[in-house]
């Protein structure tokens, strides 16, 4: 009975979004990979969506303070250890070592690193209830949180999933009442940052070069000077093109069904979103994404504990900056990296983090009138 009447609680508009989302992403991948050697791909979509829609619902039902209680360090803590064994045992693929082979599935562990850290940060910010937090109590050990695994990914290298973490944290902060000089502070370390890249990039490029990884140099000087090499900004220049080549209702997909479009169905899908079904297509995927996110909004200030509410937070995060750089760096508002669009991308392991945190967010929506004290 308690079952049934969790079942009952459900949101049913993330489930249906979800749905929308899962159903728009498997048509996108069905349209980059027909009549290719991947051909076939999007029933693989729909399998592994089938199978995570088990630990989705299974997290839904579950009670989540639970999970935000002493087991949150247990989660990190194997978070943490599958980074570190990516690096002794992971598998090579296209010069990076992100991968864990499990049978027939690649798992990648910095997929899942997000989800347990989000679950121990919004367990630390809890224990403040809502005051302002401390610099060496609270700030900086929330920071060391995130960092650790920052590295671990860095070294893979896998700086767009790394860039994730660095939104996330931002927003949790941001919602954990950190004062607004802290925040200050750390939003002017970074500027500084992007604005010595920029100095160097312009003033000293030799310098520049010896501190950055090959691939990022790259990206970095195709984002600021497409014209410098055409060839390093092919992606970029052809994705742009393609998607105002669809038009208001899209069009037959010629950059597509060229090969002009790298990864078009994972990190790229939604180039083939943009040229296949033109604005209106695009619309319509930005209209779900913020329906989704307005909703998370909607459990956050129901939620009657912080804990909760830091977890929907810190996911919601999550699913925002990677829906704004997936779209953007197709767009040339950000540079090129490496960023799934959540539900839409291929990937085994993307889905199965974003199955993840629909379901914990479910799960806040759904216990939200049981208090514990943990």
């Amino acid at each position: 009975m308690i079952i049934i009447r969790k079942i009952a609680k459900l949101d049913k508009l993330v489930l249906f979004i979800v749905l929308c989302l899962i159903t728009i992403g498997t048509i996108a991948i069905y349209g980059a990979t027909t009549e290719t050697k991947l051909e076939g791909l999007h029933r693989t979509n729909l399998y592994l969506f089938g199978a995570f829609c088990i630990p989705m619902l299974f997290l839904a039902l579950f009670d989540y303070q639970i999970l935000l209680g002493k087991l949150a360090y247990l989660f990190y803590g194997i978070g943490i250890g599958m980074l570190v064994l990516v690096k002794f045992t992971g598998e090579h693929i296209n010069g990076a070592v992100r991968w864990l082979s499990i049978g027939h599935f690649q798992l990648q562990p910095s997929e899942i690193a997000k989800i347990c850290t989000v679950l121990l940060v919004a367990h630390v910010l809890s224990k403040r209830e809502g005051e302002k937090l401390r610099l060496l109590q609270d700030l900086i050990p929330i920071c060391i949180i995130f960092m650790i695994p920052i590295l671990l990914i860095m070294q893979q290298p896998d700086l767009g999933t790394a860039l994730v973490f660095v939104g996330v944290l931002l927003s949790m902060l941001w919602m954990g009442n950190i004062r607004s000089l802290y925040m200050i502070l750390f939003i002017s370390i970074m500027a500084v940052m992007i604005g010595t890249i920029l100095w160097l990039y312009y003033a000293n490029f030799e310098l520049l070069s010896k501190v950055t990884e090959p691939h990022q140099l790259s990206r970095i000087q195709t984002f600021l000077d497409p014209t410098s090499d055409p060839d390093k900004s092919w992606h970029v220049k052809n994705a742009i093109i393609a998607i105002g080549s669809g038009g208001m209702t899209g069009s037959d997909g010629f950059f597509l069904r060229k090969g002009y479009i790298p990864y078009a169905y994972s990190d790229s899908i939604y180039v083939v979103i943009g040229e296949k079904y033109g604005f209106m297509g695009s619309a319509v995927l930005l209209l779900l994404f913020f329906l989704l996110v307005y909703r998370m909004v909607q459990i956050v200030m129901d939620s009657r504990e912080l804990a909760g509410s830091y977890l929907v937070i810190g996911l919601m995060g999550m699913f925002i900056f990677q829906i704004f750089v997936n779209i953007g760096m197709h767009i040339g508002l950000v540079p090129l990296t490496g960023i799934s669009l959540p539900f839409i991308s291929y990937g085994g392991s993307s889905l199965l983090s974003n199955m993840i945190a629909i379901g914990l967010v479910l799960s806040v929506n759904v216990h939200k009138d049981e208090i514990h004290y943990i």
